[in-house]
């Protein structure tokens, strides 16, 4: 469902932009490209519920985001991916090639258009992962078994190491 600031349905005459977003830790770089292919503005924000808030807005008055690809859904553009995706937007974009990356000269602003593109030229046709469900039940008990297995370990050779150097 095509999003705009004002909640409501868009006018048919709203122009369609498509958004491009490239995320870090601290930044997300966002660029807005028309249905066309053109490059109509980039701009970051932070990364923070509210610079999620600042950049659909930013968006939507450059037109009516229909789609938006976020890169790295799965790590820093999760918090985006499901801000994004409560507004019916989201879609995975996976990293460009590097060697790509590096003949056009790589900056994040190219990253979150080339992001925008990808889904204009459906390129990115994939779901974000959500972090729910069972596939995420199961990473969490992975991750508390390594974790468990790994402090077992550091146990048993510290017990060890005590026997070896203790008192005979």
């Amino acid at each position: 469902m095509p999003h705009n600031s004002s909640g409501t349905q868009p006018h048919a005459d709203s122009t369609v932009v498509v958004l491009g977003v490239d995320t870090h830790k601290d930044v997300h770089v966002a660029a807005v490209v028309s249905i066309l292919g053109t490059l109509l503005a980039t701009q970051n924000f932070p990364a923070t519920t509210e610079g999620y808030d600042e950049l659909l807005s930013w968006a939507d008055r450059l037109g009516t985001v229909e789609r938006a690809g976020v890169e790295g859904s799965g790590s820093y553009g999760a918090g985006l991916a499901r801000h994004l995706a409560a507004a019916g937007v989201v879609t995975e974009v996976n990293r460009p090639d590097r060697a790509a990356r590096r003949r056009s000269g790589e900056t994040d602003a190219v990253d979150a258009e080339a992001a925008a593109r990808a889904v204009l030229g459906g390129r990115a046709p994939s779901t974000p992962k959500t972090k729910n469900g069972p596939v995420e039940d199961l990473r969490v008990l992975k991750v508390v078994k390594d974790s468990a297995v790994l402090n077992r370990t550091q146990a048993i050779n510290q017990l060890k190491a005590l026997l070896v150097r203790g008192p005979s």
